[in-house]
């Protein structure tokens, strides 16, 4: 199950974008050249689709249209997300969502389209939107008695996980927005508590084993609750010259440790697409040469698709990563221009004069003038 292709209109940082897109796909650009906002196109179907979201929930969360309008949209200012999906057994879909807003601000849909192996299943607005207008400040997608013929597809965008774990959130969760299935790891204790307790004991028996590797003093990993507060603790055991005396609870953890154990967590939650910010944030550099590798063997067992941004050279220093998979976004007057780069001359001949994915794409990715920062008093 996996995304094959994302178009976008008039879509925060893209005027127009269209790509193709693998198993993996490594997300590189300059500061604000639209990284997150591409990403946030797969977040924004999953908001509508999944049990509680709705399309103008999705809008709201985003502060209206006209935020998530591109600056750069003219006299045709529709906004549209298009996505391609393979879905196994299921075969080939498409889903066309296309937006405005009326005078009220109100959002409304101005096109929503579906096919199934190249066959209109769904095509709005249709004779009864246009006796009821109000019709259209609702998706399809969202509705169980309107979604039937396409539920699988709902049910994908519903899956899509994303995450940008901050391990301060961890600590200290009250500062968090409390909504479930945090992104940021507000709830990420709660998470691992809500697990059957059998999976739960597998799978940190099994993160353990990982982080050992990165954190050769750790020892145990266990969760439990506090049994005044009801709160979720993650307590991990160090070694120490003192038996049973190195325990430590999540707010004494790193924030690599926290970050590595967040993401060793959501490898193993589930088969759906996803979505990963800049996954080598305090991470020891060794450690992230290996994701890659790691994303690549998650691929081969589950059939998992990770989509993530990144601004590292060890990760893409990888050999592995082909030019098929790498996405540049670069920054012009008329949005940001998304490319493969293995359509991009430059770079196939840098790769073929055995430069690394990292020494190809990242200086173009670079701020032209960045060396002038050292000036700043």
């Amino acid at each position: 199950m996996r995304f094959t292709r994302l178009k976008l209109q008039n879509w925060r940082n893209f005027l127009d974008a269209d790509v193709p897109l693998q198993k993996r796909a490594f997300l590189v650009g300059p500061n604000a050249s639209g990284k997150s906002n591409f990403l946030d196109a797969f977040r924004f179907l999953r908001d509508i689709a999944e049990p509680k979201g709705s399309f103008q929930g999705a809008v709201e969360s985003r502060h209206g249209v006209s935020q998530i309008r591109s600056l750069h949209a003219r006299r045709y200012s529709h906004v549209t997300v298009e996505v391609e999906v393979e879905l196994d057994a299921e075969g080939n879909w498409s889903y066309l969502l296309e937006f405005t807003q009326n005078n009220q601000r109100l959002p409304i849909i101005a096109r929503e389209r579906v096919l199934h192996d190249s066959e209109v299943l769904l095509d709005r607005p249709d004779s009864d939107d246009e006796q009821d207008a109000k019709r259209l400040s609702q998706t399809h997608l969202e509705q169980l008695n309107a979604n039937a013929s396409f539920r699988a597809l709902a049910d994908f965008f519903s899956q899509v996980r994303y995450l940008h774990l901050v391990p301060q959130l961890v600590r200290e969760p009250e500062r968090s927005v409390g909504r479930p299935r945090d992104p940021f790891g507000g709830d990420f204790l709660e998470q691992l508590a809500r697990t059957p307790r059998k999976t739960l004991e597998s799978r940190l028996r099994r993160i353990k084993d990982a982080l050992q590797i990165a954190v050769p003093q750790l020892k145990e990993l266990i969760l439990d609750r506090d049994k005044a507060t009801g709160a979720p603790h993650l307590k991990g055991l160090y070694e120490h010259w003192r038996p049973k005396a190195g325990w430590q609870m999540e707010d004494q953890l790193s924030d690599g440790t926290l970050r590595l154990l967040g993401l060793l967590w959501v490898f193993l939650d589930g088969t759906a697409p996803l979505l990963l910010e800049e996954p080598e944030l305090s991470l020891h550099a060794s450690v992230v040469r290996q994701i890659p590798r790691m994303i690549s063997r998650l691929g081969a067992r589950s059939g998992r698709q990770v989509l993530l941004s990144t601004h590292s050279v060890d990760m893409l220093n990888d050999e592995g990563i082909a030019p098929e998979e790498v996405l540049i976004l670069e920054p012009s007057h008329e949005g940001t221009v998304v490319k493969v780069a293995a359509e991009d001359e430059q770079i196939r001949a840098l790769l073929e004069g055995d430069l690394t994915m990292a020494d190809a794409v990242l200086p173009r990715t670079a701020p032209a003038e960045a060396d002038q920062l050292v000036r700043f008093e």
